[in-house]
């Protein structure tokens, strides 16, 4: 799994399909990603110490990473990502339509050195 905590994401299928958002939590174990402002409900609480009041609490649940795509930081619209090796041996992680580099997996190893 490629995304991590304060990625930019959009939803691409659900109720919810289109929205924006960053990544507030990833869950590797169950391959769910917990999107700001997507798949909200509303949780009922009883009155306690933390809330006197009591009442209806919005909040996200977890969303399937399959129902999420990148957002390509050069043409604006959800893309496919990648791993590449540069020519001086660095992986890095890209935007399949732009090209555009997303983040930087590892450093400079000169094994992976092209000659």
């Amino acid at each position: 799994m490629n995304i991590r905590t304060n990625d930019l994401v959009q939803v691409i299928s659900g109720d919810d399909k289109g929205k924006r958002g960053k990544v507030v939590r990833v869950n590797r174990k169950t391959n769910q990603v917990v999107v700001q402002g997507v798949n909200l409900v509303w949780k009922h609480v009883k009155p306690n110490r933390r809330n006197p009041q009591g009442g209806r609490l919005s909040m996200e649940m977890p969303v399937d990473v399959s129902k999420v795509a990148y957002v390509d930081p050069v043409s604006d619209k959800p893309t496919r990502v990648a791993v590449r090796f540069l020519p001086d041996g660095t992986k890095e992680l890209y935007a399949k339509k732009s090209g555009a580099t997303i983040r930087v997996l590892a450093k400079a190893d000169p094994k992976y050195a092209k000659k």
